[in-house]
């Protein structure tokens, strides 16, 4: 590249700290001057937030010279997916903003910015404001935005992997297509460490106006190959569950062995487990903290401190800390549990030694002996960098309703340019004009079979033919409500104190630091008050949780045990508590499929004994002995096993696809069994295969045409509209498209007020209008996400006749894991190690026996 392309200031920076820009960097500035867009594509360390920011700082540094009174513009926007990022990138921005001696306004806008920072960024705009989706979609729903960022010159977003496959995704590229409107001078940059389709993401990227374009795809060079080691534990390898109890005294040995460590787990109920467990072995007294979405805010930013002022030993999280932030420090990520993705294990890894030219280092941790099949085969992906990842597909018409009612509530806008620019987003370039005015039909009154309804109408046509919000109260609400993310209904957790009365002594040994912050204090004791006040908001737990709750039960949360004292004012208030065995709380979100790629590779392994010698002792005795008493699954063929226990019939079938195409083909094999009068009557799923029992006798079932793909027509129709699941999915739609608001003026409504409003106008559109665009948004929800209808349908397509049934007289070990789901009740720790412990001592004694 021509040295040229680096000015003599940022020459002279690189150069005084010994280093030298790198290629992708310089590519990135050739990209901008080119007045293209650029898809960089780089790994972990290797100055990739800097080759997005070098064309804006060069570009700045050319104005930043006229002073403090130059006019306020926005020259380069910066989306995220994670508001901690935005906070963490800014810090580090500062960095060579300062050395650079460029007096360079910059910025963050999330939903935590006060309202009066808000509206003085909207007075006075920064250079570079850094942001997330759902602040660019209130943008796109405020008067005057089109003003605000008419100087626009750069767009970036960073890990764009994480955003492109979802609705948030959805929501940003309508977003970034209403700015190529506005701001058609603004060139894009989207940054990633971990792409699997780099052309679908490229053409992502950019406006696809007139004809397909694709964004220039930057690659920089590999770092040397990450160090991954397995745990082959020394204790006895649990045949299910995902505790990990069984190694938590090796994983406690690698972090004290360790400078700083991430121990990522996928689950928050998995965080609050893995913490407790890690604290009951702290004797060390070493700094622990524990981090995940639903703690509160607070408390998450003193983790976050902590980590940055090297104060911390390691911290145990979810997601909330694996994408992009720089933690320096870290030198060891510990993955709890298998990864379910080799490209989410690659994004864990670049936590570790934050540097291109250090290798990083991970430790995995199976909790169970599928799991360390999964984890060499997740371990071999890496090696070989192949990268799995959720695949882009069409924009859901949800987002569409609430991107447009946003359009009209900003400005008055014509249909047809709002479809032009709507087409102009990737995910919708397909989009027919004939669905674009459905979404529009909706928009204004809701669709026929409500527009009798005055509050469906929110938009109008004014005397010029534009759209516009009905009145300012519609624009209000809708910006009230922005945003895809639908979660569970949650309740704060409040730490109560007594009114009157004395608790029962804290007791201190390793300091005074917050437990939830710190771990460096037990659980303190005490009695049941009966007399309480609020007190310290600890984070939030899903509402149907606590409603199983009574008056003195205790659960784990933040690191803490706690006691339920009650609920007041939608808040649960809670003590501390002593109790040894809490119960955990269980979160609907942050549960990851197994991916499609991972699940051939652990098929190929269990298959092939040669591959064997990589899994511990325990796990190759286990395989050999499927081997001896059954069969073992083969990479592309689907092993169904028939056997009798205690009375009932059991089918057990190993597809490996995942826990959600599991589930979904249990509810519809069950079916199928039904109409052959073999009178099932139930069904569990695990990550690798699906058990299913009945009164009689399920071997002499026709398995090619019980397992036919064509289940997947009439059967998944039937099913889903006698569900449940469809009335909650609707729901988040409803949510999503505006048709149902939670947040209004002055309150918010209830969960239990959103689902009785939700199943009313479900059950309306079922009768009166079963095309509405709701009711086909939610179909297509429930079928690619809540029950991964096509991965289950690749999957018997896969296995057309090459379905091997063996009828066994007892249970195989393969089936172990799954049978031990069957009636498992949700105990925590200890408790829940020694009911799996027993009841899988009881199955492999039958296993064994002769036959």
């Amino acid at each position: 590249m021509p040295k040229a392309l680096l000015p003599d200031l940022f020459s002279r920076w690189f150069a005084d700290r010994g280093w030298r820009a790198r290629p992708h960097q310089l590519e990135m500035i050739e990209a901008a001057r080119a007045g293209e867009d650029a898809l960089l594509i780089a790994p972990t360390g290797g100055g990739k937030t800097l080759g997005g920011f070098l064309p804006s700082l060069i570009s700045l540094a050319d104005i930043a010279g006229e002073g403090p009174k130059r006019p306020h513009r926005l020259h380069t926007l910066y989306i995220s997916p994670l508001k901690a990022l935005s906070v963490d990138v800014a810090r580090n921005l500062m960095i060579p903003v300062d050395e650079l001696g460029l007096d360079i306004r910059i910025e963050t806008r999330t939903g935590d910015t006060p309202p009066a920072r808000r509206q003085r960024q909207r007075d006075k705009p920064p250079d570079i404001l850094l942001t997330t989706p759902e602040q660019l979609a209130l943008f796109c729903a405020s008067p005057n935005a089109r003003a605000w960022f008419a100087d626009l010159q750069r767009i970036i977003v960073d890990e764009i992997h994480a955003l492109a496959p979802q609705k948030r995704g959805d929501l940003l590229s309508l977003g970034l297509a209403t700015l190529a409107d506005w701001s058609p001078a603004a060139r894009r940059a989207g940054l990633s460490a971990t792409v699997s389709d780099e052309g679908g993401l490229a053409r992502w990227l950019t406006p696809q106006s007139d004809a397909p374009r694709f964004a220039r795809i930057v690659r920089g060079r590999d770092g040397p190959k990450p160090q991954i080691d397995i745990l082959a534990s020394r204790e006895r390898i649990p045949w299910s569950g995902h505790s990990g109890r069984h190694a938590m005294a090796e994983v406690y040995e690698a972090i004290r062995s360790a400078r700083l460590t991430l121990v990522f787990v996928n689950t928050r109920s998995q965080a609050e487990h893995t913490f407790q467990e890690l604290w009951r072995l702290n004797d060390d007294g070493l700094a622990i903290a524990l981090h995940h979405g639903s703690l509160a805010v607070e408390q998450r930013r003193k983790v976050e401190a902590a980590m940055a002022s090297g104060k911390l030993k390691a911290v145990v999280c979810t997601s909330t800390l694996d994408l992009g932030i720089d933690w320096g420090d870290v030198d060891l990520v510990i993955q709890m549990g298998a990864p379910k993705g080799s490209a989410r294990l690659i994004q864990r890894l670049g936590r570790s030694n934050h540097r291109l030219d250090e290798p990083s280092r991970a430790l995995l941790a199976p909790t169970n002996r599928f799991e360390h099949l999964e984890c060499e085969a997740a371990r071999a992906a890496v090696a070989e960098g192949v990268l799995d990842g959720e695949p882009l597909r069409a924009g859901a018409l949800d987002v569409l309703a609430q991107h447009m009612t946003g359009r009209a509530c900003g400005e008055p806008v014509s249909a047809d340019r709002l479809y032009a620019e709507v087409t102009a987003a990737a995910p919708y370039s397909a989009l027919s004009r004939a669905d674009f005015d459905r979404v529009l039909e909706f928009c204004s009154t809701g669709g026929y079979a409500l527009d009798s309804y005055e509050r469906f109408r929110r938009l109008i046509k004014n005397r010029d033919g534009l759209w516009q919000a009905r009145n300012a109260r519609v624009a209000q609400r809708h910006r009230m409500n922005v945003g895809t993310i639908i979660e569970a209904e949650m309740l704060a957790i409040v730490l109560s104190s007594p009114v009157r009365g004395g608790g029962g002594p804290r007791s201190g040994r390793r300091g005074d630091l917050p437990p939830s912050v710190l771990r460096t204090t037990p659980p303190a004791g005490g009695g049941r008050k009966t007399m309480r006040r609020r007190g310290r908001p600890l984070g939030e737990v899903e509402e149907w949780f606590i409603e199983q709750l009574t008056p003195g039960d205790t659960f784990v949360f933040g690191g803490e045990v706690l006691e339920f004292q009650g609920i007041s004012e939608n808040a649960a208030l809670v003590s501390r508590s002593a109790d040894p065995e809490p119960k955990v709380p269980s979160y609907q979100g942050g549960k990851f499929p197994l991916s499609t790629y991972l699940a051939k590779r652990v098929r190929e392994i269990a298959h092939d004994p040669a591959q064997w010698h990589v899994l511990p002792e325990q796990v190759r005795d286990w395989l050999a002995l499927q081997k001896e008493k059954s069969r073992l699954p083969q990479p592309d063929d689907l092993l169904v096993e028939t056997f009798p226990k205690h009375g009932k019939f059991y089918l057990v079938c190993y597809p490996f696809e995942g826990r959600l195409a599991h589930q979904s083909l249990g509810m519809l094999l069950t079916r199928r069994l039904e109409r052959m009068r073999l009178r099932p009557t139930g069904f569990v799923a695990n990550e690798y295969a699906l058990a299913v029992w009945g009164l009689r006798d399920m071997a002499s079932a026709d398995m090619d045409a019980l397992f036919s793909e064509d289940m997947l027509g009439d059967d998944l129709d039937a099913w889903l509209a006698e569900s449940p699941l469809m009335k909650r999915t609707f729901k988040n739609c409803a949510i999503i498209s505006g048709l149902i608001e939670r947040r209004l003026p002055g309150h918010e409504k209830t969960s239990r007020q959103v689902t009785f409003s939700a199943d009313l106008i479900y059950d309306v559109l079922r009768e009166h209008e079963q095309e509405h665009i709701l009711l086909q948004a939610a179909w297509r929800d429930a079928a690619t996400g809540l029950l991964d209808i096509r991965r289950l349908g690749e999957a018997l397509r896969r296995v057309k006749g090459q379905i091997h049934a063996i009828d066994l007289p007892r249970v195989s070990p393969l089936a172990v894991p799954v049978m031990l789901e069957i009636g498992r009740e949700p105990v925590y720790g200890e408790a829940q190690e020694s009911i799996l412990a027993d009841a899988a001592e009881d199955l492999i004694s039958e296993m064994l026996g002769d036959g």
